[in-house]
């Protein structure tokens, strides 16, 4: 008689990708969490300002958030949330940005949750004033990563994917889901028949 062993028990491992939208710069940063521990798998910035429309920067942007979905297969996405300003047109320019990445995400279902930029400089750094390098600094020590300065659009992003993994344990579970405040994904889900 042969015994076959158990397998062990296999962690889930979750995979994050946290986007800080630009018109000029966009920034992306994936982290992997298993049994709590955040690894970075990428970071980086899509490089906007050399497209000369805005139809194209938004064409480019989404088909790198696509690319980047399709690649690391994130379970989450999670976006900064929109600031409101003084400058009318920017803040147009800002959600359409906003607007092609979440696009990106939902065309291959991925559920995307949205934080306040005071929010995730609080979670990542204890201050909800804090500077770039300050966030970027904190995001260099948890995910013990020497993480290049001149890239605060990534560091923001990846700023945005640990946010968003400190948060997510604490959201309320509506039948055996969880459901997030702000969720694109959970909008979507609860509200099937106002989507065309």
């Amino acid at each position: 008689m042969i015994i076959t062993p158990k397998p062990a028990n296999v962690l889930p491992e979750k995979i994050i990708l946290g986007v800080d939208p630009g018109t000029q710069i966009a920034g992306y940063g994936i982290i992997s969490v298993k049994a709590g521990v955040m690894t970075m798998i990428q970071y980086g910035v899509v490089q906007l300002s050399k497209y000369s429309t805005y139809q194209l920067k938004l064409q480019k942007l989404y088909e790198t958030i696509l690319r980047l979905v399709d690649e690391y297969h994130p379970d989450e996405m999670a976006i900064e949330d929109p600031f409101f300003g003084k400058n009318v047109q920017a803040m147009l320019k800002l959600g359409r940005a906003q607007g092609v990445v979440m696009a990106a995400a939902l065309s291959r279902n991925i559920p995307i949750v949205e934080y306040a930029p005071r929010r995730i400089k609080q979670s990542v750094t204890g201050n909800g004033n804090a500077t770039k390098e300050q966030v970027s600094q904190m995001v260099s020590h948890l995910l013990r990563e020497s993480l290049d300065p001149k890239f605060f659009d990534a560091t923001d992003a990846l700023a945005i994917a640990v946010c968003h993994h400190f948060h997510e344990n604490a959201l309320p579970k509506v039948s055996g889901k969880k459901t997030k405040k702000g969720a694109w994904g959970g909008f979507v889900s609860e509200n099937s028949d106002r989507i065309l």
